[in-house]
């Protein structure tokens, strides 16, 4: 499949954005999509997951509460939702997917997007 991202940028602190994949190719399969992100020096990270269906759900402890991952399996399209933003949470954002259950490693997943920054100050 390929993975288009969008929706990053800058904000303050305590702001919200919301970031988009669009999700084409192969979407016949049951998928697990994910956010990860990965901020300079530091290894990339997974964020929040989803599976087909939009359950289950799994979060990072760092953005349980804070993060909402959803998918539209319509429109082939995931989304992150991203509230009370940190200056922590500045990284780039990348979309990822795999056939089959979720995965926190980032070497389970086949498929990337290009990654969408995320800034916040």
């Amino acid at each position: 499949v390929q993975l288009v991202e969008s929706g990053g940028g800058s904000v303050q602190a305590g702001g919200s954005l919301r970031l988009s994949c669009k999700v084409s190719g192969d979407t016949d399969r049951h998928y697990c999509m994910a956010w990860f992100r990965q901020a300079p020096g530091k290894e990339r990270e997974a964020v929040a997951m989803i599976y087909t269906g939009g359950t289950p759900t799994y979060y990072a402890d760092s953005v349980k509460g804070r993060f909402t991952i959803s998918r539209d399996d319509a429109k082939n399209a995931v989304y992150l939702q991203m509230n009370s933003l940190k200056v922590e949470d500045t990284a780039m954002y990348y979309c990822a997917a795999r056939p089959g259950p979720c995965a926190w490693q980032s070497g389970a997943y086949m498929s990337w997007g290009q990654g969408t920054q995320v800034t916040v100050s």
